[in-house]
Order: structure tokens, then C-alpha cells, then sequence
């Protein structure tokens, strides 16, 4: 009692300072904040139905190559109307201020001194041609630009020819390496090994800006590669942090591309690498399109963005019961429990970097605060994903904007996708996420690891996100900036749907949007041919984001689409071996070797040693082979990775849902139905049918099902089977 007593007392004068700072604190310096919003024009937007794959690109009659000094197009070829606002950052990208395109105040300022001279809504640079040098560190490289006075007097080092401008807005970089005599000549290669990489990049972005692209971060990612010969090129639209709109992410990619074979010719290939939201846009590009990628190398992957906000957005709804709604809080403290429910790995005594957090909201809603024991991915990895991806009235970006375009702009991953789902009645994004019928904590029920009353409990109170329209922005403390905040609605709490009686009400998605996402290609549905090696870290006790299961549903869904999945390879490395040069020298082989071949023969052409690998720490091989990664995600035994690197779940897998999780919207069946078909079993919830009709009015889903979501439409039959791969009582 006293320490709580004392928690208390050090934290209210506390609440108090940080509720006076949140009102009084003053923006930061908005000399380069977009002013006014500019009007989207009409563009061209490609009819994806059935699904993007079958549809024809149209002619780019833009004319390639883009001159130095000029500017490339600002409207995309096919991915529709521009989004605005849209915050330039070629600042960020040491490339200075954008070209001046309009003098009525759209856009950001373009300053002469401290003048303003005009505004640039759609944020063009030059295109230039600047050269570099890569030096070799105690731990990597370092790329340093070299000065034009100097440069064709250099000797014994290596140079790269680096030429940036803008292609679709976005801030666009090609590097060739080349010899000294060739500084001056724009077309020279003799460098180049005729192997192109295109460079994606990671993060979680909802649009309205133009990202940042400095040419020595593209450079000293693929350091080993430049100096192997191979020609890099990258574009910020390429980098999820600043969008998940693959449909533009793909007309900018064609551009690039389309660019740097203008000045230089075709490659031998093309091999994609980047890791998380890099890894998951080559696997929709490879599956939407062909011509852009030969090859693809994704580094902690997943199979692509959407899907995985199915579960990502339960997180937060957990750690809201957990913490304010549990019937037995101290029950919940135990955190390997949580992830019964959660699925994804939580670990006692894991230490939270803002675990001072929860006390202070549990002081701030009633509740006798206590500080976390313990950690879990839906904290570590996933905090504040919800408030970003999902609320429109969120403001992590609104400094970068004039306060007018605050508060007529809606400002979420599904308002950036708008104009492909569709909108409702008050011009809110259509969301797909879904979760009416999903019982969580199933699986442990079943196996008898929570009570009949928790079980119960969990699913009467969760609750769901409210709709987009009633959503408010997030109460934030910024004492020390924007890169600190302190949340005073911890897990979004505002935001969630409270009882009515004794029961939360459920979100349910638009059905509409989830067609769209499906047809635009949003969502990986398995239909990729070409030479894949999947490569990542084991990061599951760091409780990174990371999770080594998203490579295996990115398995799943290629064998359910093709039938087998020899063109995809998983290597998993202890967190002390990076495997990507090794990944590149196999994918050479793999790639050299099919473009000799008659045949055009995917699976023979794969080196033979190329196979399912897992590494230990000093990089020898631990395990190799088919059936090393074999485990309950496909029903099978355990393989020594398997056993090596256990992999976790997810919370729609620990709620019935298959290991794939394609699944946005799930059939229903009534409760009824449901005790007698026996998904509760060996548990006998025959007494509890009342309770459980309560919680689930429209019924409980149904895995065995279709995807409710998904188009009707034969190309997604494959993806439509019924998935073998169920979740399967614990043996312990």
C-alpha cells in the first residue's frame, strides 16, 4: 500500500506539469510548412478489375532521358490524381529547395534569403549529376561526395557517377560506378557489371510527403555491391515511410527504371532488396507487373502491408483490456499469458522504454497505478502504429503543415488510399480492418490455458476501433519535442468503443475496400514467379517488430497460388550474421543461370545448394534443407530451425484464423452452429450459448470459409481453398 501510495504521489505533480505542456506548448518553426492545399487534377487511374496482374500498362510518352537541369513528369502514368497537400523535403535530401511552381501560396514557400519568392506544390528539383567515393570504416562504409574541382584528379579510389531529380515527385537516385576518365561523360559505364539493383526501402508512411533521399544512405546500404560493379537505383516513393500505395509505388519504380535504361541500356536484370516495407513492395511489384523486377531479395518481410494491419491493429485493443479493462488486471501482468491472446512473443521483465506510461494513464482514469513487469512485439514493436496508420485526426506530421491544412486534411494510411477503396458519406478513407465475429484467445481456451470467464471477459470488452468520423486526435504531451512524446491517451483508449451494456461493439470493414485492395494489388495473393530468396534476422527476443512467421505466410500464400514454392527460398540468421552479400552472390547464380536457359525454368535454374537455411551467429550454416523450418504452421513436426528459431503467431491465429492470415473478413456462423460443428472443443460451452450470442449477436467466423472480402472473380480461386494449415492444440 505504501509503495502505491508513493507512485502516486510522484506521479500527480507529474500529470499535472504534463497536461500544462501539452495546452501550452508552441509548434515547431513552420517557415516550410505547406500553406494552402492545392486541388487535385484528373489523371489517369488504371482499371484494375479482375486483379492489376491481367491489366495492360499504358505507353509513358513522357521523353526519357530526362535532361540535366531539367525536371522529370509530376503526374503519375496511371495511379490517378496527385494527393495533396504534399510536403517537399529535397531540403532533407541536401538537393535545397524545390523548383517554384505557382505563385498563389500552394504548397511550401520557396525562400530567396528570407524572402519568399513563390510556392511549390508539386516539389520538382533539377535533375543533377554529382560524384562520390565510398570509404571503407571499422564498421561499414561511408559515402563522401567529392568536390567538382577535384574529382578528375583523384586516383586509387573507386567513383560513382550520381545523378538525382524527381520522377512522380518523388526524389529519384541512379548510381553507376565509373573510372576517372569517364567524370564529364553522362553515358559513360565501363565500370558496370550490367547488374542493376533497385533499392527499396522500409517504414510506415500514409502519403503527403515526398520523402527523404540522400545519395550517400542509397549508396552505403549497397556499399558492397557498388563496389562490385553493380548499378544502383532508388526512389523515395520506394520508401514505405512516406507511402503504401503500391499502385503509385510501382508507376514510380517503372519510371525510375525506365530512366536509367534510356541513359544506359537494359541490364542483364534486375534484382529488388529492402527490408520490411521494402521487402513486402518488391513481392506486390513482382506480382502485380512484369518488367521492373527479375529477382527479389526482401529482408524482414512480410508477405504485404494490409494484411498485416489485421492483426497489428488488435494490439492496441489488447493493451487497452490488459491495462483498464481486465476483471483481474494482476491476472494479465504475467505476460507470457498475453501471449496466449496476442500471439507475437512477450517476455517477463522485458524492460519497457516508456513503461512510465502506464501508471500515469491508470492514475489519470481511476485505476491504482503500477508499473509494467514485462514487455511484449505489441509494445515494443507496434506502439502508436494504430494511432498513425488508422486515425484520421492523428498529428505526427502536422507540424510540416499550416494549421488550415491540419484540419481540412484527413490524415491516415486509408485517406492516402481514398482514391483506390473508395470513401464514405463524410470523405473518410474506406477501412478494411475487420473484426466482428473473431474470438479472442480461442486457441488458448481450447487447450485450456485461459478460464471459460476469461475467455468471456476478453471478447465482451475488447471492443473494436471506432469509425473513421468519430475518431479524435491523440492527447500528446511534446516537452521535448516531437521525436518524445508523451501519451496521455495511452493505446489510443479515446478512440476504442466502449460497452454498451456489457458488451464493446465490433468494427466491421468495407467491403468495398477490401475488393479494391484486393484487385489494386494491395494484398499478396501468392501469384509470383521469379527467383526469391527471403532473408531476415531472428529478432524474436528482441521483441522486434520483425517476426520471422511473416515469411511463412508469404510460403503459404505462394503455394496456395502456384501449387509449390520453389521459387521462393527462407534463410533466417542469428542477429550477428548478416546474410544479404551471400543472398546476393546465390540470386547472380540463380538469375545468370535463367537467362541462359532455354527453358526459362524458375526451379532448375536455382542453384543447388540454394535451399531453406537457418545461420548461427558466426555464419556457418546451423540447419539446411526442405523441411527445416517444418513446424505448426504447416502442420508438420518441427525441423531444426524450427527448433533453433521458434517462431510466434499472431492474434487472428490464436484466434482460429490460418497461419496465411489472408483473411480481412471472415463468414460467420451462429453460435449455435458453431458448439455443434465443435470449434470450442474438447471445451464444452453448451451452458454458455446465452453469453456467447450477447458478445457475438451476428455470430463467431468461421476459418474453413471464404474470405468475404475478396473478389469474385476465378484468378483468386487458388487463393479462395481452404487452407490446410489450422491451428492445432498445444502438446506440451
Amino acid at each position: 500500500m505504501l509503495k502505491k501510495l508513493l507512485i502516486i504521489l510522484v506521479l500527480l505533480p507529474s500529470l499535472a506539469w504534463l497536461v500544462w505542456m501539452q495546452l501550452d506548448y508552441a509548434n515547431e518553426d513552420r517557415k516550410y510548412a505547406v500553406k494552402n492545399k492545392a486541388t487535385a487534377q484528373d489523371n489517369f487511374l488504371l482499371n484494375v478489375e479482375p486483379h492489376i496482374s491481367q491489366i495492360e500498362r499504358p505507353i509513358d510518352h513522357f521523353n526519357y532521358p530526362i535532361a540535366i537541369g531539367a525536371t522529370g513528369p509530376t503526374q503519375s502514368l496511371y495511379s490517378g490524381p496527385n494527393q495533396y497537400p504534399f510536403y517537399c523535403m529535397s531540403r532533407d535530401s541536401q538537393l535545397g529547395q524545390p523548383e517554384v511552381d505557382n505563385h498563389l501560396g500552394l504548397g511550401v514557400p520557396v525562400y530567396q534569403g528570407d524572402e519568399v519568392i513563390g510556392y511549390s506544390k508539386d516539389c520538382s528539383v533539377k535533375t543533377t549529376i554529382s560524384y562520390y567515393t565510398l570509404e571503407r570504416q571499422d564498421k561499414g562504409f561511408k559515402a563522401v561526395k567529392l568536390k567538382d574541382s577535384t574529382v578528375s584528379s583523384v586516383t586509387d579510389i573507386p567513383i560513382f557517377r550520381v545523378e538525382q531529380g524527381t520522377i512522380n515527385r518523388f526524389i529519384y537516385t541512379i548510381v553507376m560506378p565509373i573510372d576517372k576518365q569517364e567524370v564529364g561523360d553522362r553515358f559513360a559505364q565501363s565500370q558496370w557489371n550490367k547488374r542493376l539493383i533497385y533499392q527499396f526501402n522500409g517504414g510506415s508512411g500514409i502519403g503527403f510527403r515526398q520523402g527523404r533521399q540522400k545519395a550517400s544512405r542509397v549508396m552505403t546500404r549497397q556499399a558492397e555491391q557498388l563496389l562490385a560493379g553493380y548499378a544502383v537505383i532508388s526512389s523515395s516513393g520506394n520508401k514505405t515511410s512516406y507511402t503504401y500505395n503500391m499502385l503509385l509505388a510501382e508507376d514510380t519504380a517503372r519510371r525510375v527504371k525506365k530512366q536509367f535504361v534510356s541513359l544506359y541500356g537494359n541490364p542483364l536484370y534486375t534484382v529488388g532488396v529492402g527490408g520490411s516495407g521494402g521487402g513486402l513492395a518488391q513481392y506486390l511489384i513482382a506480382q502485380n507487373s512484369t518488367g521492373i523486377l527479375d529477382g527479389l531479395i526482401p529482408l524482414y518481410s512480410y508477405p504485404d502491408m494490409i494484411t498485416q494491419t489485421t492483426y497489428a491493429l488488435d494490439c492496441d485493443l489488447l493493451n487497452n483490456y490488459f491495462t483498464f479493462r481486465a476483471s483481474d488486471k494482476k491476472a494479465w501482468r504475467n505476460w507470457e499469458r498475453r501471449r496466449l491472446i496476442e500471439g507475437m512473443n512477450a517476455i517477463n521483465g522485458f524492460p519497457q522504454k516508456a513503461g512510465f506510461l502506464q501508471p500515469l494513464n491508470q492514475l489519470m482514469s481511476g485505476f491504482v497505478p503500477s508499473f509494467p513487469e514485462g514487455n511484449s512485439e505489441c509494445i515494443n514493436g507496434y506502439f502508436g502504429l494504430s494511432a498513425f496508420i488508422n486515425n484520421p485526426r492523428q498529428g505526427f506530421i502536422r507540424e510540416l503543415f499550416s494549421e488550415q491544412v491540419v484540419d481540412s486534411t484527413h490524415w491516415s494510411y486509408w485517406q492516402d488510399m481514398s482514391h483506390v477503396f473508395g470513401k464514405d458519406e463524410n470523405a473518410q478513407g474506406l477501412s478494411t480492418w475487420d473484426n466482428v465475429g473473431v474470438q479472442y484467445g480461442l486457441n488458448a481456451l481450447k487447450n485450456k490455458l485461459i478460464s471459460v470467464e476469461e475467455f468471456l471477459h476478453i471478447n465482451a470488452n475488447i471492443g473494436s476501433w471506432k469509425p473513421q468520423g468519430e475518431m479524435r486526435q491523440e492527447s500528446i504531451a511534446l516537452p521535448f519535442g516531437h521525436k518524445i512524446p508523451i501519451w496521455l491517451t495511452l493505446w489510443g483508449n479515446h478512440n476504442i468503443t466502449t460497452p454498451v451494456g456489457e458488451v464493446a461493439p465490433r468494427h466491421e470493414g468495407s467491403i468495398k475496400a477490401m475488393n479494391r485492395a484486393y484487385q489494386s494489388g494491395q494484398v499478396f495473393i501468392g501469384r509470383v514467379n521469379i527467383p526469391i530468396i527471403d532473408a531476415r534476422h531472428y529478432l524474436e527476443n528482441e521483441l522486434d517488430m520483425h517476426h520471422m512467421s511473416a515469411s511463412f505466410y508469404s510460403r503459404l500464400r505462394i503455394e496456395s497460388a502456384n501449387g509449390h514454392s520453389k521459387n521462393h527460398v527462407i534463410w533466417v540468421a542469428h542477429k550477428d550474421h548478416n546474410p544479404t552479400q551471400s543472398a546476393f552472390e546465390m540470386m547472380d547464380k540463380w538469375l545468370v543461370a535463367l537467362h541462359s536457359s532455354d527453358a526459362n525454368a524458375v526451379a532448375s535454374s536455382k542453384p543447388k545448394s540454394l535451399q531453406d537455411t537457418c545461420f548461427n551467429g558466426d555464419g556457418s550454416i546451423y540447419a539446411t534443407g526442405k523441411s527445416v523450418f517444418n513446424g505448426t504452421w504447416n502442420n508438420q513436426a518441427s525441423g531444426k530451425c524450427q527448433t533453433r528459431f521458434p517462431m510466434f503467431s499472431t492474434s487472428r491465429i490464436e484466434a482460429g484464423g490460418n497461419w496465411d492470415g489472408a483473411m480481412f473478413k471472415c463468414p460467420l456462423v451462429s453460435i449455435e452452429q458453431a458448439v455443434v460443428q465443435g470449434f470450442y472443443e474438447p471445451i464444452d460451452l453448451s451452458g454458455y450459448i446465452s453469453k456467447l450470442k450477447a458478445i457475438f449477436p451476428a455470430g463467431v467466423c468461421d476459418y474453413d470459409g471464404v474470405d468475404r472480402g475478396i473478389p469474385a472473380h476465378q484468378i483468386y480461386n487458388a487463393h479462395n481453398r481452404k487452407a490446410d494449415i489450422k491451428p492445432v492444440l498445444r502438446v506440451e
